[in-house]
């Protein structure tokens, strides 16, 4: 039957004295956490960032997104930490670690610059390398989020970037890794492959395939098999719980009905990053901007009688929302835009001040753009000089597409699978069926994002990449995070003035 969410309040004044939240399932009673950090790719989410919140008993979520090629850069920027040296020492196949390891570290780290050696482009079949990678990144980040505390730690993966799905996956179970989050898509195949790889069973994955015009309808798959890899160990692994990112009732009706997961995280938006477009289709505003309706709000009624827990996101990080989540049946909250911009996130530090300050000026500006991903999602982009969000900044830019992970895959006429971007040279794109117009206003995610948390690549021009910021709708709001005379805070100073005295001690009926 369906479980059911007990909330004690206890108030001193308007003070929020003590809380308990749990969550009846199957006869047991299970403890959730009443914070979610949002997992905010690329890398602004990262282990330090996760780790600190963990630290703290709330979920800390690393990003999945784009793991391999961050791990890869870090390595050559030296590991001057000995971080990664240390958590590869944990991996269980020492081989594939010091290979992986000796192939990309450089002693000391690259010289600015020089541009970071690339990595292939994926493909639906991965070769023996890129998944020996996906495997080994996804252990790091999680291995040391979950180092020297006993908190919860969570990995964040987007269901358009599908090919590298499950052997990440597998390398984050075997770090021991407690949730896994997706979103951008309809995740409805995880939490089957989730019961797969906890018994180290093969998996496979269909693929989002754009059909031949014309074309008998085909589908498409990708397989991985942890029996390939025997020196990972034998014998059960955890199997984490679940946690579909949606925008609306019926996505989590369905995914309630067809999937056994295990809750939800409910996404207006607001959030940053990619939203789910608007229903009834895209109408935009005198700013250029779509229009959310009323349409665009998720039922909670519908949401509580699926007895799953869940969790409100998409300017929660504000005053009272908390509050107001748990009086809507939520279980906790998932903020993102405000560890963001903490002094453990992944974010540069250049940024990190330049938001500060324009913030404290009231002056930073975001905007949703409905072109400039080429997922087809709409996108937040904040303003900020100097970086993509100008256009000037981004025409200048020579269109390039290395990195590939939001292309699209497409069936070719003699049914082997193609990939295209409308971020890439715009003759590339037309060369491969694309449609002129799907080129205009796009810009290069994947190199933007890396660039932001500062591993931007140098092309051959010598032209370093510039950053693309991505925020909340309620990003001016974090300077309430900031301790009296300081010009930076810290994640613990985000949790503290989220829960407050959440922190002090449970009761249980």
């Amino acid at each position: 039957m369906p479980g059911y969410l007990f909330v004690l309040t206890y108030y001193a004044g308007k003070r929020l004295i003590a809380l308990t939240l749990r969550f009846i399932k199957g006869g047991a009673l299970v403890t959730e956490p009443l914070l979610i950090q949002g997992g905010m790719g690329v890398a602004v989410s990262n282990w330090r960032l996760a780790r600190a919140v963990s630290a703290e008993g709330h979920l800390g979520v690393v990003s999945g997104t784009m793991l391999d090629n961050v791990f890869v850069r870090r390595l050559q920027d030296g590991d001057l930490s000995g971080d990664i040296r240390r958590a590869l020492a944990a991996f269980p196949d020492r081989l594939m670690a010091e290979r992986i390891y000796h192939r990309y570290h450089i002693p000391g780290g690259k010289q600015r610059e020089a541009p970071y050696k690339s990595i292939p482009m994926h493909t639906a079949r991965l070769t023996r390398d890129a998944q020996e990678l996906l495997i080994l990144a996804n252990f790091v980040e999680v291995f040391l989020a979950k180092e020297g505390h006993n908190g919860l730690v969570g990995i964040n993966f987007l269901e358009k970037i599908q090919l590298l799905t499950l052997p990440s996956l597998y390398g984050a179970m075997l770090a021991r890794v407690d949730y896994v989050l997706m979103g951008a898509g309809i995740p409805k195949q995880i939490p089957e492959i989730l019961d797969a790889l906890s018994i180290r069973q093969s998996v496979s994955m269909k693929l989002h395939v754009e059909q031949f015009p014309g074309g008998d309808a085909r589908e498409a798959v990708t397989r991985f098999d942890p029996a390939e890899f025997p020196d990972l160990g034998a014998g059960r692994l955890n199997r984490p719980k679940f946690v579909a990112v949606v925008s609306s009732n019926t996505l989590a009706e369905m995914l309630a009905k067809r999937s056994k997961v295990d809750g939800f995280v409910v996404e207006n938006h607001t959030a940053g990053g990619h939203n789910a477009p608007p229903r009834g289709g895209i109408k935009l505003d005198d700013r250029g901007e779509p229009v959310y309706t009323a349409r665009d709000s998720v039922d909670l009624g519908k949401m509580r009688s699926l007895g799953l827990p869940f969790w409100l996101a998409g300017s929660y990080g504000n005053d009272g929302k908390l509050k107001e989540a748990l009086e809507e049946g939520a279980v906790g909250i998932q903020v993102g835009t405000p560890f963001a911009f903490c002094e453990e996130s992944g974010f540069s530090d250049e940024l990190k001040k330049e938001v500060l300050t324009r913030a404290i000026n009231g002056d930073l500006s975001v905007s949703t753009d409905v072109l400039a991903s080429s997922s087809n999602y709409p996108f937040k982009i904040a303003s900020i000089p100097g970086t993509l969000s100008e256009d000037e900044v981004y025409e200048s830019r020579e269109r390039v597409c290395d990195l590939g992970y939001l292309r699209t895959l497409f069936f070719k006429e003699d049914g082997t699978i193609g990939y295209r971007c409308p971020g890439e040279p715009v003759d590339n794109y037309l060369r491969k069926g694309g449609r002129l117009e799907d080129t205009e206003c796009r810009k290069c995610l994947c190199n933007g994002l890396m660039a932001a948390v500062d591993y931007p690549q140098v092309p051959k021009n010598g032209e370093v990449e510039k950053p693309l910021v991505t925020a909340g709708q309620s990003v001016n709001n974090i300077i309430r995070f900031l301790p009296p005379g300081k010009n930076s805070y810290s994640a613990r100073d985000v949790v503290k003035l989220l829960v407050g005295a959440l922190r002090e001690p449970h009761y249980v009926f």
